[in-house]
C-alpha cells in the first residue's frame, strides 16, 4: 500500500533545516547497572572502582555514555562488558531514570538505570575505565566501613534492592538463583537472603506449593540431615497468582554519605 502523502512534508524538512541544536543547554545521556546475584549465601551486587576522574578510586556502579547512534539497551550492554567483563544476555530491564542537576559535576547528565538478576556469574574483570571490579554483598554496603559510591549511586542501588525484594513477591524470580533440580528450602533461602529475614519453614512451604506452575516435583529426593527433602524443577509460572507475601522487612540501609566538592 502506498505511503499516504504528508502535505506538511515541505514544512517539516525546512523547519529542521534551520533549527538551532544549540538552543538549550548542553545535556548528555548515560546508562547505570545494577547487577545483582546471590553468592555465598548474600545477595550481592557488581561494582567497578573507577579508574579516572570525576571520583577517582570510588566505588561505583558499571555505566557510561550512551554512543550519538546507540540505543539505550546496546549502550547498556556494551558498557558492562568493556568494565567488568560481564554479558548479561537478554536479562536487562529498566529501573528508573535520574536527572538531578548536579548529580554529575562534568555537565547535565540523565542516566537510565537498568537491573539484571542473574545466577552463576563468573568472576568480574576490569577493563576501560574501571580500576577494579568485584562483587560487594549488600550487608558490607551497610556497615561503617562502607566505600562511599559515586555520583547518587547509593539512591539508586537502594532503588534496586527494593525493586528486587518487591519482584520476588510476585514473580518467579527466586527459582533463576538456584541449580535445577532444588529443594524447597533452598528456595526459601533465597527469599530469606534477598528480603534479609527469616521465613516460617512450614507456612512458606505451604505457600509455594499451593502457587500454581511455581515448581514442578521431579519424584526425586535429596538426603538431608534429618531425613530426606523432595526436589522440583522450575514450573511455566512468571507471575504468581497468589503473589508470595514478605513480612515487614526495612528500607535497605545504604548510607548517603555527605557529598564533598
Amino acid at each position: 500500500m502506498p505511503e499516504r502523502p504528508d502535505p506538511d512534508h515541505d514544512a517539516e524538512l525546512a523547519f529542521l533545516a534551520g533549527y538551532d541544536q544549540h538552543a538549550f543547554p548542553p545535556l548528555a545521556v548515560t546508562v547505570d547497572l545494577v547487577i545483582a546475584t546471590i553468592r555465598q549465601g548474600e545477595l550481592c551486587v557488581l561494582l567497578i572502582r573507577r579508574g579516572i576522574h570525576p571520583h577517582r578510586g570510588r566505588w561505583a556502579l558499571p555505566g557510561g555514555f550512551v554512543g550519538a547512534r546507540e540505543t539505550l539497551g546496546a549502550a547498556a550492554r556494551r558498557e558492562l562488558a568493556e568494565e567488568t567483563g560481564v554479558d548479561a544476555g537478554t536479562h536487562l530491564e529498566q529501573l528508573a531514570t535520574y536527572g538531578d542537576p548536579d548529580r554529575d559535576p562534568r555537565m547535565r547528565v540523565v542516566s537510565v538505570a537498568y537491573l539484571a538478576l542473574l545466577a552463576d556469574l563468573p568472576h568480574p574483570s576490569a577493563g576501560t575505565d574501571a580500576a577494579d571490579a568485584r562483587f560487594w554483598p549488600i550487608p558490607d554496603l551497610t556497615a561503617t566501613s562502607q566505600p562511599w559510591l559515586a555520583f547518587d549511586h547509593d539512591r539508586i542501588l537502594v532503588d534496586a534492592i527494593d525493586r528486587i525484594r518487591a519482584k520476588l513477591e510476585y514473580t518467579s524470580l527466586a527459582t533463576t538463583f538456584l541449580d535445577e533440580p532444588f529443594s524447597i528450602a533452598d528456595l526459601r533461602r533465597v527469599y530469606e537472603t534477598v528480603w534479609g529475614c527469616d521465613l516460617h519453614p512450614a507456612n512458606f512451604r505451604r505457600k509455594i506449593l499451593a502457587t500454581p506452575d511455581f515448581v514442578v516435583p521431579t519424584g526425586e529426593k535429596r538426603p538431608t540431615g534429618r531425613g530426606w527433602a523432595d526436589l522440583y524443577t522450575r514450573g511455566t509460572a512468571t507471575r504468581l497468582h497468589p503473589p508470595i507475601p514478605h513480612p515487614p522487612i526495612p528500607h535497605p540501609p545504604i548510607p548517603r554519605p555527605t557529598r564533598h566538592t
